[in-house]
């Protein structure tokens, strides 16, 4: 381990360890014994048993947990969510799918189980997501789409104010 601050190596020393809540990674409290800063390392738990990707062409492919972060990261580009938020989501994501696919999972499951976990954290991010996943070929799609949104949003919380309303920038 490389001291973030001093940047020498192999001078720290482990002072905390806790799991995370997922179960899918360590997070360690250290110090380095050189310049005596501390900080904090996530250590992601590698699975045994990997998980094949089967594509809408029909090619398996290893899941790889950056491509889930990567497209999590365009949905909600320019959006208020710290990093961090974003490597919960698909903690939640990928303990869906661990939990329920045992070795081959196809990548249109991966993408429903992403939706999923978007429109609970942003509308906005959740129609970009939808607009790559479902391959919209025209504007009235996305109206469709924004329309759904629209009325899941007044079944599931009555009380909030709406995210598209309309006459409003």
């Amino acid at each position: 381990m490389r001291c973030p601050s001093c940047k020498k190596l192999d001078t720290d020393k482990v002072i905390d360890s806790r799991a995370t809540e997922s179960g899918t990674a360590v997070r360690r409290r250290r110090v380095c014994m050189a310049c005596n800063r501390r900080f904090t390392t996530k250590e992601r738990v590698e699975s045994e048993i990997r998980l094949m990707v089967v594509k809408k062409d029909g090619t398996r492919v290893p899941y790889r947990r950056e491509n889930v972060l990567q497209g999590v990261r365009t949905a909600c580009y320019k959006r208020p969510y710290p990093d961090e938020r974003l490597e919960e989501l698909v903690d939640a994501v990928e303990s869906d799918l661990f939990r329920d696919f045992d070795r081959e999972v196809s990548s249109r499951d991966i993408g429903q189980i992403v939706v999923r976990h978007l429109r609970a954290l942003d509308k906005v991010a959740y129609v970009r997501f939808m607009s790559v996943y479902r391959e919209y070929k025209d504007v009235d799609q996305f109206i469709e789409e924004i329309q759904d949104a629209r009325e899941r949003a007044a079944t599931e919380a009555p009380n909030q104010q709406s995210l598209f309303e309309e006459g409003k920038p």
